[in-house]
C-alpha cells in the first residue's frame, strides 16, 4: 500500500454530456446541420477542466447500460422515465467516449454496470492500494454521496462550483453518507423511479435511521417502530411491514456496487497508475474533429483551448 496522499478526480460523464445536450447556451451543428451540442459541450468541459485543475489522476465513467444493466433485470420500472437516445445522440455519446481517451483521460463504460458502479469500484480499489486517497467526484447525483469515506472526499458540482463533503451530506439529509442507500430504500427516488416505502418521507426516514441505524435493523425491530415518538408511528410500522420487499429492492437499486472484479469488467482491476492523465493526442484530436464534421469556427475554438493547455 502506498503511503503518500493522492487526489483522484472521477467524472460522472453523463451529467456533463446531457447538461450540454439540453443547454440553451450550447448550440453546435455539423456542416450538414446535424446536432453536435452534447459532443461539443462535453469536449469543452473536459478541456477546460484539464486546463484549470491540472489533474494528475483522473477517470471518466460513461453510462453504457441504459435498459441493459443489472438493475433493469431486478426491476422493470427502474429508470422507466428515460428514453433510449435517438441515432444522432447515440452517435454523440460514442464520440464523448472517444474524446475522453484522445484527451489523455482514462475512460470506462459497461453494458451491465452504471457510471456510479464504475466510480464506486475504482474508489474501493484505490482505497486498498493507497493509504490516503482524496476523492473528488464530479457529479450532480446525490446517490454518489455513499462513496464519501474520508472527510476530505467530496461531491463536486463543477458547473455550480459546489462541493459537498461528508458533513454537508449529513446536514442536508440527516444521515451519514454510508447509509444513503438505506435512506433511499425508505423514501425512494423519483429521479430513478425507485419506489421506497409509501408514506415515508425524509422526516420519518431520519427518525427510523437515527433510532435503528440501517434498513436491516429497522426490520429486525419492527415491533418497536409503533412506539417511536413520531406522528403516525403505528401506521408507519404497518407500512413498513406491508412493503418489506419493496424497501429492500429499493435499497439494492440505490446501492452502488463496489466489488466488481477485473475478470468481469476492465475497470474492476484499475490501479492508481492506470488513472494517470496522459498528454493530449493532437493528431487524433484533429482527425476526430474532422471525422465528426465540426464547423471550422468550433474547430478553431477547441484548438485554441488545447493550445493554452500546452503552454
Amino acid at each position: 500500500m502506498k503511503d503518500q496522499a493522492e487526489s483522484v478526480y472521477l467524472i460522472d460523464a453523463s451529467i456533463y454530456i446531457f447538461q450540454s445536450h439540453f443547454s440553451s447556451n450550447i448550440e453546435c451543428v455539423d456542416n450538414s446541420g446535424n446536432d453536435l451540442s452534447a459532443l461539443y459541450g462535453f469536449t469543452q468541459f473536459l478541456i477546460q477542466f484539464i486546463r484549470r485543475t491540472k489533474p494528475r489522476y483522473l477517470g471518466v465513467a460513461h453510462d453504457g447500460s441504459l435498459f441493459t444493466g443489472f438493475r433493469h433485470q431486478l426491476c422493470e420500472s427502474y429508470k422507466s422515465n428515460r428514453e433510449l437516445p435517438d441515432e444522432n445522440l447515440a452517435m454523440q455519446l460514442k464520440g464523448c467516449l472517444e474524446i475522453s481517451a484522445i484527451l489523455g483521460l482514462p475512460a470506462f463504460t459497461s453494458k451491465i454496470y452504471e457510471a456510479d458502479d464504475i466510480i464506486g469500484t475504482i474508489s474501493h480499489n484505490l482505497r486498498k492500494e493507497v493509504k490516503r486517497t482524496t476523492l473528488r467526484i464530479l457529479t450532480k447525483d446525490k446517490d454518489l454521496a455513499q462513496l464519501l469515506v474520508a472527510d476530505d472526499d467530496c461531491l463536486w458540482d463543477y458547473s455550480a462550483n459546489r462541493r459537498r463533503y461528508r458533513g454537508d451530506i449529513s446536514k442536508e439529509f440527516g444521515v451519514l453518507p454510508e447509509y444513503f442507500p438505506d435512506y433511499l430504500g425508505l423514501v425512494g427516488d423519483s429521479v430513478d423511479c425507485i419506489k421506497g416505502v409509501p408514506g415515508i418521507g425524509p422526516v420519518k426516514a431520519k427518525v427510523l435511521l437515527k433510532e435503528f441505524g440501517c434498513l436491516e435493523k429497522i426490520y429486525e425491530n419492527l415491533d418497536k417502530v409503533s412506539g417511536l415518538p413520531t406522528p403516525g408511528a403505528k401506521r408507519l410500522a404497518s407500512n413498513l411491514n406491508n412493503n418489506r420487499e419493496e424497501a429492500f429492492l429499493s435499497k439494492r437499486l440505490a446501492t452502488i456496487v463496489c466489488s466488481i472484479k477485473g475478470y468481469e469488467e476492465s475497470f474492476g482491476a484499475v490501479s492508481l497508475d492506470a488513472l494517470q492523465v496522459k498528454p493530449i493526442k493532437q493528431i487524433e484530436f484533429d482527425r476526430f474533429l474532422r471525422q465528426y464534421d465540426f464547423k471550422e469556427n468550433e474547430i478553431k475554438i477547441l484548438e485554441r483551448i488545447i493550445s493554452i493547455i500546452k503552454v
